[in-house]
């Protein structure tokens, strides 16, 4: 199979979907892989570490997408890569199709199969391509959250630990799953006073047992959460749903129950964010305010540690970019229950239930697609 990557060309995007580790790997199975020049530089590849690792060098986007049998990139494709998207080629990459009807109705249109990273599952229930890109975001959302707190960029002007005499800064994070967890991990780890919602109380009390020493936990109900949110500097936005658009859960009316100049850090934005008055932004202008509170909702948040993150989602999707590249897609799918999950577009039809749920579009079963 011919595998290529091009250069990601989102907003501030410094991954690159294939390391040249990854491109070595394919090209020992016999595969040929073309890459687009500087496509890796933002992460720290050169054109020539892929050379060295056996891969070919082409100029522009549209040669790759010419020549490949299997794009594999890290975020969605902008709407001129989806224009050269072919029936019949494989997509592999994030798509989270469930907020963006523009960009499903394009990966229809194209006759594309898609496969997302965001869905495929483990035999633990897991979402082991989310994950590591999940583990970046939760790491740096106390990062950033604390620097949008900072008085100059619109925040209370409330330091994390605090110092002797002076409390910490309170933070709250919805959603105990990975990015929450980490989330929590580090923001108590910068002295902040945390507490983590959730509706799983089996998931609570493994964090009480786990880290009970390191934060607080408490349910995630209507009621509790509107309460805490009052007393909270920072609130952390970690809620996902697989595949579907995430849900609110603090609305507009309610930002005048906050604290003036409290951040929300919504990790969740790539789902359409768990905040109403959440929209994407940028590394380059991350921040807005909305009715005196601070949001910071930047949709590749682990593109800012473009290396790290790179190599993290690289050593995850490579098993399964190997699999698709030596069985084919539809082998591959049938034998792996876990990657046939992530298969979210085929031949025009929508094959995964929340995104055609969620868009109020038909949909096929992934099996149908396969035995298609």
């Amino acid at each position: 199979m011919k595998i290529g990557c091009p250069t990601e060309i989102k907003p501030q995007e410094f991954r690159v979907g294939l390391t040249p580790s990854a491109a070595m790997e394919a090209v020992n199975n016999g595969h040929n892989v073309i890459v687009q020049s500087g496509a890796g530089i933002g992460a720290g590849f050169d054109d020539a570490s892929y050379e060295a690792a056996g891969a070919k060098i082409l100029d522009t986007a549209e040669e790759i997408f010419a020549a490949a049998d299997m794009i594999v990139k890290v975020k969605e494709p902008q709407a001129g890569e989806r224009k050269m998207l072919r029936e019949g080629q494989l997509l592999f990459t994030y798509l989270h199709l469930a907020p963006d009807p523009e960009q499903t109705k394009d990966l229809l249109a194209s006759g594309a199969t898609c496969i997302a990273y965001e869905t495929v599952t483990d035999r633990n229930g897991g979402l082991p391509l989310l994950a590591p890109m999940s583990e970046v975001a939760g790491r740096l959302a106390p990062q950033v959250g604390a620097w949008t707190l900072q008085k100059a960029n619109g925040g209370r002007g409330v330091l994390m630990g605090g110092v002797p005499g002076v409390g910490p800064a309170r933070v709250m994070v919805i959603g105990g799953g990975v990015v929450g967890t980490h989330a929590a991990r580090i923001a108590a780890g910068m002295g902040a006073d945390v507490t983590v919602l959730d509706r799983s109380l089996v998931r609570l009390r493994y964090l009480d047992d786990v880290y009970g020493g390191v934060f607080k936990t408490s349910y995630a109900s209507a009621q509790n959460t509107i309460e805490l949110a009052r007393e909270a500097d920072m609130i952390i936005g970690a809620v996902l749903i697989p595949g579907a658009a995430a849900p609110k859960l603090i609305s507009r009316a309610q930002l005048s129950e906050l604290k003036p100049g409290a951040a929300l850090v919504d990790v969740a934005i790539d789902q359409g964010g768990c905040f109403e008055t959440s929209k994407a932004t940028t590394h380059h202008d991350p921040v807005y305010e909305v009715d005196g509170i601070m949001h910071y909702c930047v949709a590749n948040m682990p593109g800012a540690v473009a290396r790290t993150s790179t190599i993290a989602l690289g050593n995850a999707t490579m098993p399964f970019m190997l699999a698709l590249a030596n069985k084919g897609w539809k082998k591959a799918c049938a034998d792996d229950p876990h990657l046939k999950a992530g298969l979210n577009v085929h031949a025009g039809k929508l094959t995964y239930a929340a995104v055609g749920e969620a868009l109020k579009m038909d949909f096929i079963s992934a099996d149908d697609a396969i035995a298609g």
